[in-house]
């Protein structure tokens, strides 16, 4: 639970972010903690998950507004009640660093901190992932993938990372290293549409080095399919089935009328027959959820990201 609340923190609109943290001001003076209170045991002490979570909340969002002060005194108290060699509290220390460094050497020296920490404690995760972000951060494609690979070998059930090494791989254009990643995480969380939908997006992607794009687009409809089967009212899903069966009715256009498909990791599975009206209905279902859509968001509401690509794809 908390996990997800985490991940419920970097998804935050830029508006929800700077409400958060104008509310830091009054949190840390109602919750700073006291000169006795720091000598008192914790058992004494009330608190509950809540007030640390909104503690680190508070932190990431002032980070984002650019409200250092606050955010180091939020930090403080975390690293106050967890203490400061606490693996998590190293973690958004090394958030905190990245924040406020200016240029690519402070950067490269926080990089040489992670190392430091990393030879001492090789399996404290939150560096480990800190250091693969400022990899990236630094376009060191090839030495994020390295230690993606690492963590992945200490932690296989890892979803993020499996993500992450996913979108490495499709940016250096390794479709089918990538597309493994994704079956990695579907293994782990089978009823995940949104994974189910990107992989449906890899597929769609690279159709077009395929040596044979009507099977690798066949692959995609279906993982299309399967997001939207899951998650109705998922737009992305819908968006993904309508762009991947135009395409493969247009590479089916002087071809016979079937498709032969097997699942993507190219093991026995059972073949799956998809006909050109099978598509065709697939593609018309598309069309009219994305219609229904933008019709309902037209009512009265501000358009969306989300709304304009609809309306440019329709």
């Amino acid at each position: 639970m908390l996990a997800q609340r985490r991940n419920s923190r970097f998804k935050q609109s830029h508006q929800e972010t700077l409400k958060q943290s104008q509310q830091a001001a009054d949190h840390l003076q109602k919750h700073a903690s006291t000169g006795i209170s720091k000598f008192l045991p914790f058992s004494f002490q009330p608190e509950s998950l809540e007030l640390w979570a909104k503690y680190e909340t508070l932190l990431l969002s002032c980070l984002r507004t650019g409200d250092d002060k606050a955010a180091h005194l939020c930090l403080e108290e975390l690293a106050n009640r967890f203490g400061a060699s606490n693996d998590h509290i190293m973690g958004l220390h090394g958030i905190y660093q990245e924040a406020l460094a200016e240029g690519q050497p402070a950067l490269e020296r926080i990089l040489q901190e992670y190392d430091d920490i990393l030879a001492d404690d090789p399996t404290n995760t939150p560096i480990m992932k800190r250091r693969i972000v400022l990899l990236r951060c630094l376009s060191r494609t090839t030495d994020a993938i390295e230690a993606l690979i690492d963590l992945l070998g200490a932690s296989p059930t890892d979803i993020e990372a499996w993500a992450e090494l996913s979108d490495l791989y499709v940016d250096q254009g390794m479709f089918s290293q990538a597309m493994f990643c994704h079956e990695e995480i579907l293994l782990v969380a089978p009823n995940a549409w949104n994974m189910q939908a990107r992989l449906g997006e890899i597929l769609y992607i690279s159709a077009v080095s395929s040596v044979d794009p009507a099977q690798t687009l066949t692959e995609s409809v279906r993982r299309f399919c399967r997001s939207v089967e899951l998650c109705d009212g998922y737009v992305r899903g819908y968006y993904g089935l309508k762009v991947a069966a135009a395409k493969l009715l247009e590479v089916l256009g002087g071809k016979k009328n079937v498709v032969q498909g097997t699942g993507s990791s190219g093991g026995a599975s059972e073949p799956q027959v998809l006909s050109l009206q099978t598509v065709e209905k697939l593609l018309e279902r598309a069309n009219s959820v994305l219609m229904s859509r933008a019709r309902q968001a037209n009512d009265g509401k501000p358009s969306s990201p989300e709304i304009t690509a609809i309306m440019e794809i329709l």
